[in-house]
């Protein structure tokens, strides 16, 4: 759908009234950095140039109105915004309720309601973060629509975590709300998760290596998969370690003191989901250092490293991921190739030079479909900017 599209159902989904307003909030793919966010490592996402639309109306009273062209099966749902507590039905509109929800929690309430009509290009389930760009998207509507002017964009990715953490229950750490906040197209974003202070680094992959998205169609539900439980795990691996060290997180560990104070953990689970938080924090500074100098060869390796460590040590990868990424590793003109966001199914991303890109999709495509009877989804991204009205 275009704009003049979303704007015509609009008007068939609400009525005739004032012009609505059309705003944009991206997905994003983290190139490395992947379970850091929330032990206080850094990440290093960038923005795309898919994500979620959305196109609003002023209403004269307190309803909340809500649509998805994507789930246009469920109609208009409606709420009072005087009315917004957690219910845990599952519906997607959690996700822009929960905003709301949160804004007023930190004293920011809408004093009318909203006709909000929502589209979205992103893959559901891909992890590519669309539940973090229909936060983003609400949360700068209502700062806008609002007039909250006092709120900075670091505030809207909080508000947009807090709503994910308290109202949906899942305990997502801040990186795919900021990236889809703090996006910069041709930029990825170093982010410290503790301090939030963050750089714009250009992307300088050359002229002959694009980045290619590959989506396994496994689809994943953090809430209700093993997501909360890793979370517990590195919190309960950061308790032991304060024992003994000064740390506010496992962010704050190189790799030489991880390997000086692990015999303090017993529990070999722990050991390993800390051994990955501490590795991964490393390897995307690292990565950035890579890239500093150009170097996308060693940018590749640390890639293909982080997706070793997730697998291995942080135990969220699958099978139809695992496959896909072991075949990129065996084809020329890859670079790197990881698994990327959440887990348990979703995408990996791989750098492939450009002359090998068909190589790599049809033999992805052969091994995927040999092995599960049926096809992966390929797209090649660009990096887009960040969440902002149209």
């Amino acid at each position: 759908m275009n704009i003049e599209q979303m704007k015509e159902k609009f008007t068939q989904i609400f009525g005739e009234g004032e012009e609505p307003e059309v705003y944009f909030a991206p997905g994003r793919v983290n190139l490395i950095g992947d379970h850091t966010d929330y032990n206080g490592g850094h990440v290093f996402p960038c923005a795309l140039t898919l994500g979620t639309y959305g196109v609003v109306r002023r209403r004269d009273d307190d309803i909340l109105k809500l649509y998805s062209e994507n789930f246009s099966s469920d109609g208009v749902l409606e709420s009072s915004i005087r009315d917004l507590e957690p219910s845990g039905n599952g519906l997607w509109t959690d996700y822009p309720r929960g905003v709301v929800w949160a804004f007023e929690k930190y004293g920011y309430t809408a004093d009318r309601g909203l006709d909000i009509l929502f589209y979205g290009n992103i893959p559901g389930g891909a992890g590519l973060s669309s539940s973090a760009s229909i936060e983003v998207l609400t949360g700068i509507i209502i700062r806008d629509v609002f007039g909250f002017t006092d709120i900075t964009d670091t505030r809207i990715a909080l508000l947009g975590q807090y709503s994910e953490n308290h109202y949906i229950g899942m305990k997502c750490g801040i990186m795919d709300q900021f990236a889809s906040v703090m996006g910069k197209a041709e930029h990825a974003i170093f982010l410290d998760t503790y301090k939030l202070d963050y750089e714009l680094v250009p992307v300088k992959l050359g002229k002959d290596i694009c980045v290619v998205i590959t989506n396994s169609g496994v689809s994943h539900n953090l809430v209700s998969t093993a997501y909360n439980e890793r979370r517990s795990e590195c919190e309960r691996g950061l308790d032991i370690l304060q024992k003994t060290l000064d740390i506010n997180s496992l962010g704050d560990l190189n790799n030489e003191q991880y390997e000086r104070y692990k015999v303090l953990i017993s529990d070999e689970t722990i050991r390993k989901r800390v051994k990955h938080a501490v590795s991964e924090n490393r390897r995307t500074v690292h990565a950035l250092d890579a890239l500093r100098v150009d170097d996308i060869k060693e940018f590749g390796r640390l890639m293909n490293k982080s997706h070793l460590s997730l697998r291995d040590d942080y135990e969220v990868s699958c099978e139809e991921i695992d496959l896909l990424v072991k075949t990129a590793w065996e084809l020329p003109g890859v670079v790197g190739s990881r698994m990327t966001g959440g887990g348990f199914g979703g995408c990996t991303v791989s750098l492939v030079k450009k002359r090998n890109r068909n190589l790599f999709k049809n033999k992805l495509t052969a091994c995927y479909r040999e092995a599960y009877g049926r096809e992966p989804e390929f797209y090649e991204v660009e990096i887009g900017d960040g969440a902002r009205k149209l």
